[in-house]
């Protein structure tokens, strides 16, 4: 890890010391300049009993081989692995890629998600859980992707993705970032955010959280189709997309 990886690999110190027994607190600023503190670490180490049951019941829906984007702790890649399955997980921080190497992720590239090739072999299933559906960035370029995961992908593939839907809040300083994208021609669920923790600050981040309508207008057209929605409260929910 260079010394510019290192300043910047904010979330991976933070998963690492947790992993190295420390308590620790998930701190997330958002470009308008709202910040949460969330206690959440242990989520990111759970195991697959403690999963909520839409997350559970996703998991049913896997295929073949997994790519796993957006890796984190590895707590999907390591179920998977147990169940049998080939998982090559992928993540830009390479200090998380180190605690998933320590917990037993046995395939791992420093990879953005954007990056991803023919190179890396042909998928069953493409994972993107934990609100990961995120990773697509916005509209645009969720289109190109999954357009580009058509063809990097076998047939009857799949993709499980978990995403927020944003309207459900009535909390006034989400309802103004909401406000603030639409005026600027985004998607109320069109967040940029950075990971802060110690001294270390993460870059700057594009994140996208839909309802499932505004999924289900990304993925049209796109060479994929909704096989399976799975809900839980809060408006927290688990796509099945499947290859058209």
């Amino acid at each position: 890890m260079t010394s510019q990886e290192r300043s910047n690999d904010a979330w991976g110190l933070l998963l690492s010391d947790y992993h190295s027994g420390l308590s620790c607190i998930e701190v997330i600023e958002r470009d308008d300049g709202f910040v949460s503190a969330i206690d959440n670490m242990s989520t990111y180490f759970s195991s697959y009993d403690d999963w909520p049951d839409n997350v559970k019941q996703a998991m049913s829906f896997v295929r073949g081989r997994v790519l796993d984007v957006g890796v984190g702790a590895g707590r999907f890649a390591l179920y998977l692995q147990e169940q049998g399955h080939e998982v090559l997980g992928i993540d830009v921080s390479p200090g998380i890629l180190e605690v998933c190497r320590q917990r037993g992720v046995q395939d791992l590239r420093q990879l953005p998600f954007h990056r991803v090739d023919a190179s890396l072999g042909l998928f069953d299933t493409v994972l993107m859980m934990g609100n990961n559906f995120g990773l697509f960035a916005n509209p645009r370029r969720a289109r190109w992707m999954l357009r580009r995961l058509k063809k990097l992908t076998r047939g009857r593939a799949r993709i499980i993705a978990e995403s927020l839907d944003v309207y459900a809040t009535d909390k006034p300083e989400h309802l103004a970032y909401h406000a603030r994208n639409r005026q600027r021609g985004r998607l109320p669920g069109e967040i940029r955010l950075r990971v802060r923790y110690r001294d270390r600050i993460g870059d700057w981040f594009d994140y996208l959280m839909v309802s499932q309508a505004e999924m289900e207008e990304i993925v049209e057209g796109t060479g994929w189709r909704t096989e399976a929605i799975l809900e839980r409260g809060g408006g927290q929910y688990v796509a099945v997309l499947e290859k058209a």
